[in-house]
């Protein structure tokens, strides 16, 4: 474990402001009115510990894998799925070579109440490929889950590329129930977003994993689809599913043994995620297109209909690939943590923090969390040293580094 010196200069003095079309005089007041004590939101203060050199990191969790009452993170990385354990970050290897291509995707998440995270994990990665590749895997915890995890092999359609534990509701004994949903990047058979829709299936875990699981299909029509994520947007215990897309932001609802499809953008996005302004609207903010250049956030209307474009916060993306939504600074709603990783658009990599300036979300501080440094594959934030202050954990492939950014903001 290496700690590793601030950026420099201090994201503290490395900001500008992002208006939108606000009066002129506000906007010279909007930089002042943010830096001072009590009357805006403080700056994002951090230390970064790089915890572990890896090959990929494709995908991150942050959950107990050991039942401590501590976040552990959960790694896929190229040919291992391993967790570290808080709080010196020990790595234990879960599974390794499940299959001869590139793994790609995991979740973890404690879904039978034990404080224990489940896991299911995808592999067969075949960027290209849509007709044959692909794998999912339930893995089964020994007693010991510092050993490895016996893979128990699942169907799976091809291209097999992100995965949810999605809670459905609420058994006769009040026990929150889950089915694993796992999305494909394309459908089968199609090329670049041409043909066949993607199959998104809920699968249904039997009392016994080895026993065969039940799917059923959420989604049969999205294509070219990089990221999508569980919400509860109303009133029912059950989550819902955002998804991204070719055809845009689609919202999914399980009403009985259906997923209700309702299409909140029609801009092509890579990444997802929700979250809440300091006027309590709730917003998405996408990465647009896949793996793209524009980072930008949409705000729900009033009543029905296509949720309304209200910033893009860069357009200047390298190869966009991770979104993380939280109050990273105490103050009762959401900033935007954003990555992207230069890889097929080469540059220079980065991870930023986006602040809403006003109650509407018109304008946003932009604050620098890393550059060259770490060039992002995902991101993931929780309070992992439980300080009750939300961190930032980042997986990166070029720079080939699992760092954490502890939050240290006053």
């Amino acid at each position: 474990m290496m700690l590793l010196p601030p950026a420099l200069p201090h994201p503290s003095f490395t900001m500008r402001v992002l208006p939108s079309t606000l009066p002129l005089a506000l906007l010279f007041l909007l930089p002042f009115a943010a830096a001072s004590n009590g009357q805006g939101p403080p700056e994002f203060r951090f230390d970064i510990t790089e915890i572990d050199q890896i090959d990929v990191g494709y995908g991150l969790q942050l959950t107990d894998v050991n039942g401590d009452g501590k976040t552990d993170i959960v790694l896929a990385d190229k040919k291992t799925f391993q967790w570290y354990e808080n709080p010196t970050w020990k790595k234990h290897l879960l599974a390794e070579n499940l299959t001869q291509r590139d793994n790609v995707c995991l979740t973890a998440r404690d879904i039978d109440g034990d404080g224990k995270c489940e896991i299911a994990v995808g592999g067969q990665w075949n960027y290209r490929e849509s007709v044959k590749d692909g794998a999912v895997f339930y893995l089964d915890a020994p007693n010991e889950r510092t050993q490895t995890w016996k893979p128990i092999r699942l169907h799976n359609e091809p291209s097999t590329h992100r995965m949810h534990w999605v809670k459905t509701g609420m058994d006769a004994s009040g026990q929150a129930t889950y089915q694993l949903l796992v999305k494909p990047l394309r459908g089968k058979g199609s090329v670049d977003g041409d043909g066949p829709g993607l199959k998104l299936l809920a699968y249904q875990r039997p009392q016994d994993p080895t026993q065969p699981w039940k799917q059923t299909i959420v989604c049969d029509f999205l294509h070219l689809s990089h990221n999508f994520h569980p919400v509860n947007w109303d009133d029912d215990p059950e989550e819902e599913i955002i998804v991204a897309a070719k055809e845009g932001v689609w919202h999914f609802d399980r009403v009985g043994n259906k997923w209700n499809a309702t299409q909140l953008t029609d801009q092509f996005a890579g990444e997802i995620r929700d979250g809440q302004l300091p006027n309590g609207k709730r917003f998405i903010v996408t990465v647009e297109p896949k793996h793209g250049h524009r980072a930008a956030v949409y705000v729900q209307p009033e009543g029905n209909g296509r949720w309304e474009p209200l910033k893009v916060l860069s357009d200047q993306l390298k190869d966009g690939h991770a979104l993380a939504v939280a109050d990273y600074l105490g103050v009762g709603s959401d900033q935007i943590v954003v990555g992207w990783r230069a890889m097929n658009t080469p540059g220079v990599p980065g991870i930023r923090l986006f602040t809403p300036l006003d109650q509407q979300g018109k304008a946003w501080r932009e604050t620098i969390v890393s550059d060259a440094r770490v060039a992002v594959e995902d991101i993931k934030a929780a309070d992992v040293n439980h300080d009750g202050k939300i961190d930032i954990v980042a997986a990166a492939r070029q720079t080939k580094n699992l760092v954490i950014f502890f939050n240290t903001t006053e």
